[in-house]
């Protein structure tokens, strides 16, 4: 089964379109409409599931009309509307380095400061401000820690991992 670490939101699908089942899907950004792949995953009562895709129109730069397999009728793609959309983090890949400003990109990653301790896991980005804040999950505390390139010290890919050298202060004991 697919982890939530594992995928990333991409868009929200919106209303059906035309009578073939064709769903048209809002992307967050124009990098992600332009990644080449198979299928998505439609949020469905909470589990992410694959919907492989059938045909693709640009329909903008940051919007398509999708069809997916075994969506046949307007009916059919209506069940689906206002549904968030997930792709695998390793299909997005490349996309994801030229999305150096996207932080939803390391949801599901674990904060280390720069001595070395574990302070939690990324659980969501709060990007509702300016100031963009990692909401960070620390066994029964939640943290808000600032997103900025300021404070990374480096990322591990492979164990998902951030380590940043925070203030003084910033996270209180």
């Amino acid at each position: 089964m697919i982890s939530r670490d594992d995928i990333l939101l991409i868009g929200r699908t919106q209303k059906p379109y035309g009578i073939r089942g064709e769903i048209m899907v809002l992307f967050q950004k124009a990098a992600f409409a332009d990644i080449d792949t198979d299928y998505y995953f439609l949020e469905i009562e909470g589990i992410p599931v694959p919907f492989f895709v059938e045909e693709f129109t640009y329909a903008t730069d940051v919007s398509a009309r999708v069809k997916f397999e075994d969506v046949n009728d307007e009916k059919q793609a209506a069940r689906y509307t206002n549904t968030n959309v997930f792709l695998l983090r390793e299909a997005i890949g490349e996309a994801a380095g030229e999305l150096n400003d996207d932080w939803e990109h390391f949801v599901g990653y674990t904060i280390v400061d720069q001595f070395g301790e574990t302070i939690g896991i990324i659980r969501d980005v709060d990007s509702s401000t300016i100031n963009v804040l990692f909401v960070v999950e620390q066994e029964e505390n939640e943290l808000l820690i600032p997103a900025t390139e300021d404070f990374i010290m480096g990322v591990d890919e492979a164990k998902k991992k951030i380590e940043m050298s925070l203030p003084e202060g910033l996270i209180a004991e």
